[in-house]
């Protein structure tokens, strides 16, 4: 493992109401393994050279110690923004499980957004937390199909092991979701696939699941990804469909979209599963609201 500098990790979000009611930002690794051909956070505006490959940041654990307890007010520390906090290295490191630890004992909640089923392996640390603070836990799913999944998301856990997972989660009581995002266009974005995701989330308990029926492209992301396409489903002529259509556009919104989000919903009513932000923000943050009773004198 490498190791790089850093002066703060715990880092206070712009806007907290509108990602989840996210208070603070905390990414220990930078880079990522898993492979996916679609991630942003391979673009160039990050500054992440050499991507796929996981560095550590250097006494990370002091540091992000040391920020909690110079924080005048408690909230939600989320990670998985920029990096996959469960990476194949955390099963050794265990930097974001004593991370865990670390926001346990200062008073502080969590939300993670992973693709590893290795999530639960801290379902205690998890559990203590959710005593005193929220936590949501967002499962990443863009394809019900493990097949598909080990073409464009190698290095990670198959969805059968994420839902797996999200049902053991959803077990304790813990607030847990899918992220499904993003719907690749021309790939993912039909019927079949948003309709097996939300019924194997229905099945697992997930209480949440937030869509997106598209992507984003942007500089070397888009030709890395192009690259992919043509490697990855030879003939098929979708790096050409997606140029046609999404030129050097930024947000590639499935042509599907507008049927797409129809289906969803009334899929994700049916089984009593959450799909807007301001509602899954209020149920998994509702439990913690003080509510102060005026009594008459």
């Amino acid at each position: 493992m490498e190791y790089i500098s850093a002066k703060t990790i715990v880092t206070r979000t712009k806007a907290p109401a509108q990602w989840f009611g996210i208070d603070y930002n905390m990414n220990i690794y930078k880079g990522c393994c898993h492979g996916c051909i679609y991630c942003d956070s391979r673009s160039e505006c990050y500054g992440v050279d050499d991507f796929d490959k996981v560095r550590a940041k250097e006494n990370a654990l002091q540091i992000i110690r040391d920020d909690l307890r110079r924080k005048t007010r408690r909230g939600v520390v989320g990670t998985g923004a920029m990096s996959d906090p469960y990476n194949p290295f955390e099963r050794e490191l265990m930097l974001s499980r004593h991370a865990l630890e670390l926001c346990d004992a200062f008073g502080f909640g969590t939300a993670i957004a992973t693709k590893s089923a290795l999530l639960a392996r801290d379902i205690d640390i998890l559990q203590s937390i959710a005593e005193h603070s929220p936590v949501l836990l967002k499962i990443t799913v863009t394809t019900a199909d493990d097949e598909l999944a080990a073409k464009i998301e190698p290095n990670v856990s198959r969805p059968t092991e994420r839902f797996e997972m999200i049902g053991k989660l959803a077990e304790t009581g813990l607030y847990t979701g899918i992220l499904l995002m993003p719907v690749l266009p021309f790939i993912e974005d039909n019927i079949e696939n948003i309709g097996e995701i939300v019924r194997r989330a229905g099945d697992a308990g997930a209480r949440f699941i937030y869509p997106a029926f598209g992507m984003t492209l942007r500089g070397n992301q888009r030709a890395w990804y192009y690259h992919k396409l043509e490697e990855l489903f030879p003939g098929e002529g979708l790096a050409a469909a997606y140029q046609k259509r999404y030129r050097e556009y930024y947000e590639c919104v499935s042509p599907k979209a507008k049927k797409l989000w129809e289906y969803f919903t009334q899929e994700c009513e049916s089984r009593k599963i959450v799909y807007r932000m301001e509602d899954i923000i209020s149920q998994y943050k509702r439990p913690y609201k003080v509510t102060q009773m005026t009594l008459p004198f």
